[in-house]
């Protein structure tokens, strides 16, 4: 099993036991303010036959219905896309940005569909008119009180064991940043909204959310 400990802008290796014990004591709080996933086995043909307008995810067969993002969640996703983007243009970099709602078959098959709030992709052969089929080098997550179970557990091991390089958890509510390098597998930092974040896959990238917001 893999498992991870973190501390705040500190990393500790080997990371094991529980999985970032203190966020699921509070997602135990909180189950019950969320959507459960559905039980059944679902193939990507149930999310092209959803009505417009209703967003669901697919993982491993299992379907997690997605609620409509709030102001806050859309402001940050469309600052790190843009810093991001600008970031990769004034470096003549080939790094693509697709903010969500865009699809991304992580195992190329019909068991698991994901729209990440951020993907960056280098590989353009993973790129279709459908979206992504294989891993994006970076996976950004924004965190909500419907999302959090998800993200910061089954994501996780998903993300990782399709081959994403780098996986960010951004929780408005507590104004914290996850930082998961899964090229390194066991390393974790967690920074707060003021940190100066380095990204791991571009060695002169500092993010500060705090000033994207401003």
């Amino acid at each position: 099993m893999h498992y991870l400990f973190f501390q705040k802008n500190k990393r500790i290796t080997p990371i094991c036991a529980r999985i970032i014990f203190e966020e699921f004591m509070l997602l135990k709080q909180e189950v019950h303010t969320m959507p459960l996933p559905k039980e059944n086995t679902y193939t990507t043909d149930y999310i092209y036959s959803l009505p417009e307008g209703q967003r669901a995810e697919l993982i491993d067969g299992v379907i997690y219905d997605m609620a409509p993002p709030n102001r806050l969640h859309q402001k940050i996703q469309q600052a790190l896309a843009w810093s991001i983007e600008t970031y990769i243009r004034k470096n003549n970099g080939s790094c693509e940005v697709y903010p969500a709602p865009f699809a991304v078959f992580l195992n190329k098959d019909d068991k698991t569909y994901v729209e990440p709030d951020i993907s960056i992709i280098s590989d353009k052969s993973k790129l279709d008119d459908r979206g992504c089929s294989g891993a994006p080098d970076w996976v950004i997550e924004i965190a909500s009180l419907s999302t959090k179970r998800t993200d910061y557990g089954v994501k996780l091991f998903k993300y990782r064991s399709a081959g994403v390089r780098e996986y960010w958890i951004v929780n408005p509510l507590t104004k914290t940043v996850n930082v998961y390098d899964l090229e390194k597998e066991e390393l974790c930092d967690q920074y707060s909204f003021d940190d100066d974040i380095q990204v791991c896959i571009y060695d002169n990238l500092m993010i500060n959310i705090a000033e994207l917001l401003k």
